[in-house]
């Protein structure tokens, strides 16, 4: 996991060529990468959805299986980071020795912290001019408030790059200009290096010492007498509790360094019997159980993606945490309550399936055969029901209208996006109920443009498509009492319902309809009140601005009457929307629109230009640093002042500037600008009363 640009794809091939999963090491530049089998992909020469692989790695003398997932470093794509940390138990975070820690790296850094990952950081491109790995050590703590401790100092930088030297066996190890599977030989440490190496073995045992009191011990009477083994268990202990983050550098696309990674991954990183078992609810009872990694145990998966394949269907991408899954046999959709068939097993490799016929605790495969998996469900032994915790994914912030060219390809668009928002819980396919338009939304720009890319490809689908438009939300800033009577007479049995209730801000942190039932008395009948909580809860996908949905509101239900004929659930639902609609223009509503984190490095000729340009647009400058001769701003704007920044900042800056984004949080629009946008939306809704 990595910043754009860091290297990702790069060293998973050197991975796959040193493991002998592939026979020729493929170049991103080149368009020829094994993990990045997409056309995109390649033409582009980015990531854009994560693939996973399995390669084996002698290390002491054993063979070891590594499941292996490479995912993009764009934001855009930042749902596949998210999948992918959910179901490994240790990451490789890699860094750009020149690059640093970007803001890219700062988001996957907190997304392995979410799910409890163990890390080790690989600096990469110390080939490069510019390189500095001890600078990428301090900046790892500073800014990711981790504990990187070097396990290896680099022979050289930039154009002397050399090789490494091993702090736990003061050994150094020097590559050669070679395609060759040993690539390098082992050397004494040069002279000019050896107080270097002392001075940071010393901190490596300090920082360790506290996990092993023999260590702290040794380490004060007689430090020499410390045994590598102790320092690598107590190490590996450490880094499995999260407690320090292993360094160690190199230069993929020269080949150098990615054995002694790999080794490191072998030492450092936990397998699944370290992890230990994993908790989850039975459904039957609400019970917590656990489940460890053996295969005697039930089995119990987890479905962290779905991929559509020509050849074969719908491809469901699994995690086994405990027992074994045979090919053919049924399990159940806890989600669904279903029985489901696992028609084939298949071990993946890129986007190619080796068929399988069983996986056991530990494994990732694909299956084929589901008819109704979705991201995030748990699969288990029947018999055995659990429920593993699923995924949160990020609501989109950009939509696009689109439309097919001709009548042929109406039908054809609406399986595509169904295959589409299937794959990707990040896209997301409405219809706009007014102008009859089809939206697709998703994380940015380039998210939306492979999207359309892919549609015309993989799909066949010509479509014509509208502007960018931002995903707004809407707010109410006050509160206000209301009483709504709903009453309906149309011969025979009529319709009435009756409510009071108060209407406001939801309180702090809480999203969605937070709904307080204060009845006393039976003034409204217990059965009646799921009713107007889900007459609110559906009225707030459509707010009393514009249309957009209301993200958060608190509602009371503080009294109310009821008829014993005319009264039902539906007319109690209608009754709270209707008082939602007359309530929220009461409630001083406001529109919020999403504010993005941006930042800037550019050459200092160029920082007034591009401060100027971020103040027309909006933003707010948060801070200004400088990073050798490149200057960095960070910035809070606006998404909708961000579209075709990227071409406004290459003009500005003569190409020499770059910049990344990624969401930050919702904002209330200003007033002259909220009222444009109202306007444009055809005016604050008038609604009329609801005719069911």
């Amino acid at each position: 996991m990595a910043h754009i640009d860091a290297g990702k794809t790069t060293t998973s091939e050197r991975i796959l060529y040193y493991t002998g999963k592939t026979h020729k090491m493929g170049e991103v530049h080149e368009g020829a990468a094994t993990m990045d089998w997409m056309v995109q992909e390649q033409e582009r020469g980015i990531t854009i959805t994560s693939a996973a692989t399995t390669a084996f790695w002698h290390y002491a003398g054993k063979q070891y299986q590594i499941n292996l997932i490479d995912t993009p470093g764009h934001v855009d794509f930042t749902v596949e980071v998210e999948r992918s940390l959910r179901v490994l138990d240790g990451t490789i975070a890699t860094f750009c020795a020149v690059g640093r820690v970007q803001p890219q790296s700062e988001t996957v850094w907190r997304q392995a912290d979410k799910y409890h990952v163990p890390k080790i950081a690989y600096v990469n491109k110390m080939d490069r001019t510019g390189a500095d790995f001890l600078a990428v050590v301090d900046e790892i703590n500073e800014k990711l408030g981790a504990r990187s401790i070097p396990i290896c100092l680099p022979i050289g930088a930039e154009d002397n790059f050399e090789g490494v030297v091993d702090l736990i066996s003061k050994k150094a190890y020097y590559y050669f200009d070679s395609k060759e599977l040993v690539n390098y030989e082992v050397r004494e440490v040069p002279a000019s290096m050896v107080a270097e190496v002392e001075e940071w073995r010393g901190k490596l045992i300090e920082s360790i010492a506290e996990y092993n009191d023999e260590i702290l011990e040794k380490f004060f009477d007689d430090p020499d007498s410390i045994s590598e083994d102790e320092i690598i268990e107590t190490l590996r202990k450490a880094t499995i509790d999260m407690a320090v983050v292993p360094t160690c550098c190199g230069s993929s696309f020269k080949n150098k360094g990615v054995q002694f990674l790999l080794d490191a991954v072998m030492r450092y990183l936990p397998s699944p019997l370290d992890k230990g078992g994993i908790t989850g609810e039975n459904p039957r009872n609400g019970k917590q159980e656990d489940r460890n990694p053996v295969s005697a145990e039930p089995f119990c998966g987890l479905v962290f993606k779905i991929a559509t394949d020509p050849y074969v269907g719908r491809l469901a991408f699994i995690r086994a945490y405990s027992g074994r899954l045979d090919s053919g046999s049924y399990v159940l959709n806890t989600r669904s309550g279903k029985k489901e068939r696992v028609a084939r097993l298949y071990q993946m490799h890129s986007n190619k399936q080796n068929p399988i016929e069983f996986v056991e605790a530990g494994d990732i495969c694909a299956a084929v055969g589901f008819k109704e998996l979705r991201t995030g469900d748990t699969i288990c032994e029947e018999s055995h029901p659990i429920v593993l915790e699923s995924m949160s994914f990020p609501d989109p912030v950009i939509g696009l209208a689109v439309e097919p060219k001709t009548q042929q390809d109406l039908d054809k668009l609406g399986i595509a996006l169904g295959k589409l928002s299937e794959e990707d819980p990040t896209f997301t396919v409405q219809s706009d109920a007014e102008t009859g338009q089809t939206i697709i939304s998703g994380m940015g720009e380039l998210h939306l443009d492979i999207i359309v890319d892919r549609l015309r490809r993989e799909f066949g689908v010509e479509i014509n498509q509208g502007a960018p438009q931002v995903n707004y939300k809407e707010a109410v800033t006050k509160s206000v009492q209301h009483r709504e009577v709903f009453k309906k007479q149309t011969g025979g049995r009529g319709k009435f319902a009756d409510i009071i209730v108060e209407i406001g801000p939801a309180d702090e942190g809480v999203t969605g309809l937070q709904f307080i039932d204060e009845v006393k008395g039976g003034n409204v009948p217990r059965e009646f009140i799921p009713a107007v909580e889900k007459g609110f809860k559906s009225a707030m996908s459509n707010g009393v601005l514009a249309g957009y949905e209301v993200t958060s509101l608190k509602v009371r239900l503080l009294d109310g009457s009821f008829h014993p004929v005319d009264s039902d659930a539906l007319s109690f639902e209608i009754c709270a929307r209707l008082a939602f609609r007359k309530a929220l223009q009461k409630c001083a509503p406001v529109l919020m629109e999403p504010i993005m984190s941006l930042e800037v490095v550019t050459p200092e000729d160029y920082m007034g230009d591009i401060v100027g340009d971020l103040n027309r647009r909006r933003g707010q400058i948060v801070d200004m640093d400088s990073k050798g001769n490149a200057r960095i701003v960070k910035a809070k704007v606006p998404l909708s002042e961000q579209f075709g920044y990227v071409t406004v900042l290459r003009t500005l800056s003569s190409g020499r500037a770059t910049s990344s984004m990624e969401f930050s949080h919702y904002a209330e629009v200003p007033g002259n600008i909220a009222k444009e946008i109202i306007d444009k939306q055809g005016g604050p809704r008038r609604f009329a009363d609801i005719d069911e």
